[in-house]
């Protein structure tokens, strides 16, 4: 199946823009001297429903025809696509059937709820997510919208790229969190189509390697009893996504939890800026030096801001903040 192609990506861009928020582009005099490079964070933290997850749930759910739309949209997912999906379908004025599994977090039930989704809850695991959304779908007639595992997807998370490169020109390299692939195949296309001598980066939890391990074998290698407290980053690539990402990633590097913690709190205490763990992920590359930053101009994707603060991962620092 042949990549989205640039026209494919503005597309996407021009269908979006008038309920998306353009994101700012925001950078750090300290991060720039820990890192010794110049870095611009393309803040999707700052997009509705606090992640990059609205430009492709939108892309997907807008491009759906009159007499399928009418029969709304339905997913199963227990994170940011949940809530995206719920809010383009509102939007739209269509249903959104959004399967999540019955552990899922009572914050990120509420917030599906407050976009109108109509929560259909099953058994924790993949097996009873997908068996579930099946049975909505057959008993709706509603469309699918996978998190990432579609194109529609994929040209609504290059969106964040094409921004990032419209505003920031010269850069050296992009990088991104990888999780399912959604955002970072998007990254990688729009990267390859404006600015083709940029390198593109992936960022992943050691925890949750699948991806680097992926990447390493060329195919899939499925994620197994994953564990990080990056929960945005848990899904294996797809089929649609890891071709993408083996032809134009250069590479994908891990780090650990409290690489990521300390990144987070790092982001929150000088730039005074809220990211989820899932979104610390890049960064903390660049502050382990898993990624060389001296010298270059690096865009970082910040996928997300959307974060329990009633469980914080920060240990008291030696002043008890």
């Amino acid at each position: 199946m042949p990549y989205p192609d640039l026209d494919t990506l503005h597309e996407a861009a021009d269908r979006i823009r008038p309920y998306a928020h353009v994101t700012p582009v925001l950078t750090s005099r300290t991060l720039n001297a820990k890192t010794g490079g110049q870095v611009f964070f393309k803040c999707e933290n700052f997009q509705r429903c606090g992640a990059f997850k609205f430009r492709g749930a939108l892309n997907a759910v807008l491009s759906l025809g009159t007499s399928e739309a009418r029969h709304g949209v339905v997913t199963h997912s227990s994170g940011n696509h949940a809530a995206a999906l719920a809010l383009a379908a509102r939007q739209r004025g269509i249903p959104a059937h959004i399967v999540m599994p019955a552990t899922a977090s009572p914050i990120k039930r509420k917030a599906v709820a407050g976009y109108g989704g109509e929560i259909v809850l099953c058994a924790p695991n993949l097996k009873s997510r997908e068996a579930t959304a099946r049975r909505v779908q057959e008993q709706t007639d509603a469309t699918l919208i996978h998190p990432y595992n579609d194109l529609r997807i994929i040209a609504g998370q290059a969106t964040a790229a094409l921004e990032l490169l419209g505003s920031v020109p010269d850069l050296d390299l992009v990088l991104a969190p990888v999780g399912g692939g959604g955002l970072l195949s998007g990254t990688a296309l729009a990267v390859r189509a404006l600015a083709p001598e940029t390198r593109v980066i992936a960022a992943e939890p050691a925890g949750a390697d699948d991806a680097y391990r992926s990447l390493k074998a060329g195919r899939i290698v499925p994620s197994i009893d994953p564990k990080t407290i990056a929960d945005g980053l848990l899904t294996s690539l797809g089929e649609l996504t890891f071709p993408i990402i083996r032809d134009l990633v250069e590479a994908i590097v891990t780090v650990d939890d409290p690489a990521i913690i300390a990144a987070m709190r790092t982001v929150w205490e000088r730039m005074k800026i809220i990211i989820e763990p899932s979104a610390a992920v890049p960064v903390a590359a660049l502050l382990e030096g898993k990624v060389k930053a001296a010298g270059k101009r690096i865009g970082v994707i910040l996928s997300g801001g959307n974060v329990n603060l009633d469980r914080l991962p920060f240990s008291p620092g030696p002043e008890g903040a």
